[in-house]
């Protein structure tokens, strides 16, 4: 599986940014998706995922309310729509997918494939 992450940019405080990930690959619409993120000297983090159709997700606690994870099966897409930014949203997303992973696995072990991630940066 490939995923290709697009998306990233600079953006003031308060702003939004959609984040895409395209996935290709054998059996590539059979994922659970996610996605990741990591600020420097930080370890990498959940920041929210999705099931295989869609009908379950997670989010990590700090952004509840303002992010919204989605997939569009028929374009091997997923989705992280990212509303009220903060700065310390800032950080490289990765898009990551697993067969048998559940959307709240918080572990970047359970997690199999890696997308080379996208820099968000949130000014204040």
């Amino acid at each position: 599986v490939q995923l290709q992450a697009s998306g990233g940019g600079l953006v003031q405080a308060g702003g939004s940014l959609r984040l895409s990930c395209v996935s290709s690959g054998r059996m590539n619409n059979r994922y659970a998706m996610a996605w990741f993120r990591q600020a420097p000297g930080k370890e990498r983090e959940i920041v929210a995922g999705i099931n295989l159709s869609g009908g379950s997700t997670y989010y990590t606690d700090s952004v509840k309310g303002r992010f919204t994870i989605s997939r569009d099966n028929a374009k091997n897409t997923v989705y992280l729509q990212m509303n009220s930014l903060r700065p310390e949203d800032s950080a490289v997303y990765y898009c990551i997918a697993d067969l048998f992973s559940r959307p709240s696995n918080t572990k970047p072990t359970d997690w199999r494939y890696w997308g080379q991630g996208t820099l968000v940066t949130v000014s204040s």
